[in-house]
């Protein structure tokens, strides 16, 4: 029998999250991945010029960030993956992959989205497209980011695990999620409804009767007061108050349990982690590249 095929996509976008940081943590994500076993692809991504990105039809960045995922899904066409890990990068490096693999599994894809954040706005709302990905892969949202999504995910198939929920000076964002949320059968499930254990993700699995997930890790779900390379933590910065877009509560145990209790019930096709923020080994970088013998200096 012909072996699976996993492809994994290195997708180091930052334009979509207007920080250009995305693409070293990306990089150092890949770097610190175990080797891939299957072929890997990096989608071209334009490094930083220290020039502002425009604002198109209330999209930061659209033409930059659709062409990129454009690129994203030639790479994942050429070789036709059963399984794809993608490391990015913001947000929205998932929007491709993981549309390709609900077509790839007759449109039955589960979604499990871990995040501390919905991901269900679009520029009606907010500019920033790695926070509208969720909401196209369902199939609303901006049309040239639809033109991505052949297959919307089915109402009911996506759950956001880890979510909190947006401060009261930013309700109308928040009505605007939980409308969606509601029409798109969405379920959002807290990081204390899972501090001892599994069951709320396993429950809403069986339910949906699908046999393949795909499962979107953003490290904003963890609590920055435990691991640090995360955009909360970003030195200098004040940390955020309740009138503030909240801060992950999980632990890396948990979402690593998490993962390991899903895959016991069903296959995991793709696993996208992103927004990895590693601060001080940027901070260390650009200190080296000022030093004598090593440096820019030498």
């Amino acid at each position: 029998m012909e072996r699976e095929k996993t492809l994994r996509l290195l997708f180091p976008q930052w334009q979509g999250g207007g920080d250009p940081s995305y693409m070293f943590g990306a990089r150092l994500l890949a770097w610190l991945a175990p080797e891939a076993d299957g072929p890997v692809e990096e989608v071209t991504v334009a490094e930083p010029d220290g020039e502002p990105l425009q604002v198109s039809d209330g999209i930061l960045a659209r033409e930059i960030v659709v062409s990129q995922f454009q690129d994203a899904r030639r790479r994942i066409d050429r070789h036709q993956p059963d399984r794809i890990v993608v490391l990015g990068g913001d947000c929205g490096v998932d929007l491709a992959p993981f549309a390709y693999l609900n077509e790839r599994y007759g449109g039955d894809l589960a979604v499990l989205w871990i995040d501390a954040h919905s991901d269900l706005f679009s520029n009606k709302v907010f500019p920033n497209s790695h926070a509208h990905v969720l909401g196209s892969l369902m199939g609303q949202g901006d049309p040239e980011f639809l033109t991505a999504v052949k297959t919307p995910i089915k109402p009911g198939n996506a759950l956001i695990a880890g979510w909190r929920k947006l401060p009261d000076k930013l309700s109308e964002l928040q009505d605007f999620e939980d409308e969606l949320a509601e029409r798109m059968q969405i379920q959002r499930i807290g990081p204390e409804e899972l501090a001892s254990n599994s069951e709320p993700v396993l429950a809403w699995l069986r339910a949906t009767g699908a046999k393949h997930v795909a499962v979107h890790f953003d490290l904003d779900v963890l609590d920055a007061n435990l691991f640090r390379s995360l955009t909360f933590s970003k030195p200098g910065a004040p940390a955020p108050t309740e009138d503030d877009i909240q801060a992950g509560r999980m632990t890396l145990a948990q979402v690593v349990g998490l993962l390991a209790d899903v895959a016991k019930e069903v296959d995991v096709v793709g696993l996208g982690i992103t927004e990895h923020m590693p601060w001080d080994a940027m901070a260390l970088r650009n200190a080296l590249a000022e030093m004598p013998l090593i440096g820019k200096s030498q």
